[in-house]
């Protein structure tokens, strides 16, 4: 398998290359030259494994075994998953009026980002230790994310990481998972802005081919292809729980509701149809509706600044995982897709040209809730079925009673639960409920924390610099 960058001009690279990259040197995101596709049999097959055992056959799809052997590859994984709190790793609760909820959110940090997040960790130790290099490792977060990577490498002596969150739009939770962690190899930086800005600042530093090349940088945002090839398991679990029958021909559909920010989960899940599996994917936003706008008029365009809502994870206004969808869409025309992105990122304006558009809106359907949807789809859950949502999970339980409401379609739905209500206890208050809030939640707040402040008139990337390069020196000293 070789994977080749969105925008068409970069070389191909392998599965090592993809994963230890960030943006691809033309700009691009890296996606595999071919998706495999899976017959009927295949399919039924899968249908009786955990969902470690569908981590460990997708990913050995997309690894080749003279990079990681099989045996070697199993062993990473189960690894991974070692510290999550659930047996079966993902849960999913089957709730009043047909509501199937599939929590993702059960390993250290209670959020999604954990399930690609610790098997991209085990990866990167297996190629550090093989080829006795250091990596410096950038990411942005808009609250999960950051404290998923910081967990997935804290303490390891090859690898440096640095964190940006947006002061004051994660919740306390979110932003004490990452401060308190006091290690020698991660740095945690509050930034005075939003998430789309510090992703500018990010790829500034990725754009220095020479800066990007001396400090080994490469990300754990959903921009590494590692991240999304892990996610693809997410859909196969949901559909092989929810599908009302293995047996008919062709397989029945599964409608799989996907709460999106950046859209890396999403583009998990079109890839997941595009091997074959029968689902119907709905893309559901916040008032962050640039997803929405693209998927119903082909309108990709950012609207003013970016919006604070409940679910704070998605306030984003750049969903830079959209090119890779895009780029599926077309045919996987890589010219066409560096003329539409250089466009985008310009202007922040463009309008998809009309096929583009017509397979999008073929291939997707989308949703918008406003944090009033989001507050009631909390309550009317917590009411139905005394179970807790958190807000990113709410936006895509606001489009389960919405159809339910409208009585459209009887087709089985699984909604994505990205993150545990825990994490939000603000949000939980908000709809006038109790939170739950599990020990290991409640200690951060009597713990130390460490951070560096950039205030708004700091230059964020020289900032980032002068931090990597000292920490160089002082390693090499």
């Amino acid at each position: 398998m070789r994977y080749v960058s969105t925008r068409g001009e970069a070389r191909s690279v392998d599965f090592e290359g993809a994963l230890f990259s960030g943006y691809a040197p033309d700009g691009g995101l890296f996606v595999p030259q071919e998706i495999p596709t899976l017959d009927y049999n295949t399919l039924r097959t899968w249908s009786a494994f955990s969902y470690p055992e569908l981590v460990k056959e997708l990913s050995s799809l997309f690894i080749s075994s003279e990079l990681i052997p099989r045996k070697e590859l199993n062993d990473l994984i189960d690894s991974a998953f070692r510290r999550f709190r659930h047996n079966n790793v993902v849960h999913l609760a089957r709730l009043k009026d047909g509501l199937n909820v599939l929590e993702l959110w059960h390993g250290v940090t209670y959020a999604f980002k954990d399930l690609s997040l610790s098997c991209t960790g085990q990866f990167l130790q297996y190629f550090l230790k093989k080829r006795k290099k250091h990596i410096t490792i950038l990411v942005g977060t808009a609250g999960d994310t950051g404290s998923a990577a910081i967990e997935s490498v804290r303490g390891e002596n090859n690898m440096d990481i640095f964190v940006l969150l947006p002061k004051g739009l994660c919740s306390q939770v979110q932003e004490l998972q990452m401060t308190t962690v006091i290690e020698e190899n991660v740095h945690v930086f509050i930034a005075d802005g939003n998430s789309d800005e510090i992703d500018e600042s990010i790829k500034e530093l990725f754009a220095d081919a020479d800066f990007a090349r001396q400090h080994n940088l490469m990300s754990l945002n959903s921009i590494n292809w590692s991240r999304i090839m892990v996610q693809i398991a997410h859909y196969f679990y949901a559909y092989f729980q929810c599908t009302p029958s293995m047996d008919m021909t062709p397989l029945p559909a599964v409608k799989i509701v996907v709460p999106t920010g950046a859209g890396g989960n999403l583009t998990a899940g079109y890839i997941a149809q595009k091997m074959g599996l029968p689902i119907r994917l709905v893309a559901v936003v916040n008032n962050n509706d640039i997803m929405h706008r693209a998927i119903q008029h082909g309108d990709f365009s950012f609207l003013g600044s970016v919006k604070p809502t409940l679910a704070s994870a998605m306030d984003i206004q750049e969903p830079y995982n959209m090119e890779r969808i895009l780029w599926l869409l077309s045919d996987c025309d890589g010219s066409l897709i560096k003329t539409l992105m250089e466009q985008f990122y310009t202007s922040k304006n463009l309008t998809l040209p009309e096929e583009v558009q017509r397979k999008l809106s073929e291939a997707l359907s989308s949703c918008s809730a406003s944090d009033e949807d989001i507050v009631q789809a909390m309550r009317r859950c917590w009411e139905d079925n005394h179970y807790l949502l958190c807000p990113h999970s709410a936006v895509a339980v606001h489009y389960h009673y919405q159809q339910m409401d409208c009585h459209v379609s009887n087709r089985p739905r699984c909604c994505l639960a990205p993150a545990s209500a825990a994490k939000f206890p603000d949000a939980v208050l908000r709809v006038k409920l109790v939170p739950e809030v599990p020990p290991d939640i409640q200690a951060l707040k009597a713990m130390e924390t460490r951070s560096t402040t950039l205030r708004r008139e700091d230059d964020w990337a020289k900032t980032l610099r002068d931090r990597i390069e000292a920490i160089a020196m002082r390693r090499h000293t």
